[in-house]
């Protein structure tokens, strides 16, 4: 990650916060019109942030905020998702971006990011909603902010759950040191003729056919902890619940932004 070479901000910022989400269950339950899946998920948010900080001028900047396990490549281009949530709103900033979530690491880090933009352009209520819906199935729940729901469609059917019940409950997560392509998963999960998993997350096979290195991870986990650990969305992390510290863990717990 390096410094963007679009211009530099000037004058008073704001910075925000872009906490991570964790996909507690994932059930894909259908195909829409468009091709996209359609999906019945539980989402909560956990105290694992990106930083945003906005400034005058036009840029994007990203910077290493010692991220979790690995990632995949972080663009600093206009195919970022801050880049292009600003084009959507009509907004123009520059932009750096303290990355601390996994890219490629299922916690919906790139769309806690975008849903940061809609906040600082305005973008609010069921207007920032539509605007959220099409930068991708997960920022509606990362703009909504309630720390805990069922989602639905493709994303854009939120439905608020009880936040207290979970409300700093702890997560253990392992990262590995690659991510995974979404996209590629459910492809995989199609030819596989939609497999249903009896481990809350229909995408654990077809990830696990996509990216076979994701087993050793997983069993490492389960060796640690004494659990069965569950895939975050497409991978590539896995979590399971409670406090397990250790090399390479990470215990996040559930928050409201």
């Amino acid at each position: 990650m390096s410094a963007g070479t679009i211009g530099r901000g000037t004058g008073a910022t704001t910075t925000l916060l872009a906490p991570a989400k964790l996909t507690l269950s994932l059930r894909v339950t259908g195909t829409a019109p468009n091709g996209l899946h359609l999906l019945e998920s539980e989402m909560v948010n956990i105290d694992l942030c990106d930083e945003l900080t906005f400034a005058e001028g036009d840029g994007l900047e990203v910077v290493d905020g010692g991220v979790v396990g690995g990632h995949g490549e972080v663009p600093e281009d206009g195919t970022n998702l801050v880049a292009r949530a600003l084009r959507l709103t009509g907004r123009t900033a520059y932009v750096r971006l303290v990355k601390r979530v996994p890219a490629g690491g299922g916690l919906g880090g790139g769309s806690s990011d975008a849903a940061a933009v809609l906040r600082w352009a305005g973008a609010r209520g069921e207007a920032g909603l539509a605007l959220a819906s099409q930068l991708g199935s997960d920022v509606p729940f990362c703009l909504a902010g309630g720390g805990r729901a069922l989602v639905r469609g493709t994303g854009e059917l939120l439905a608020p759950l009880p936040f207290e019940e979970l409300a700093g409950a702890p997560f253990t997560l392992l990262v590995p040191p690659f991510g995974m392509d979404t996209g590629a998963v459910y492809r995989a999960w199609d030819a596989m003729g939609g497999p249903v998993s009896d481990n809350y997350n229909d995408l654990e096979a077809a990830a696990l056919a996509v990216e076979p290195r994701l087993g050793r991870w997983r069993d490492e986990l389960a060796e640690a902890t004494g659990k069965r650990p569950r895939l975050a969305g497409s991978g590539s992390t896995w979590f399971v619940p409670g406090e397990h510290p250790g090399d390479g863990r990470v215990v996040t717990r559930v928050t409201r932004p």
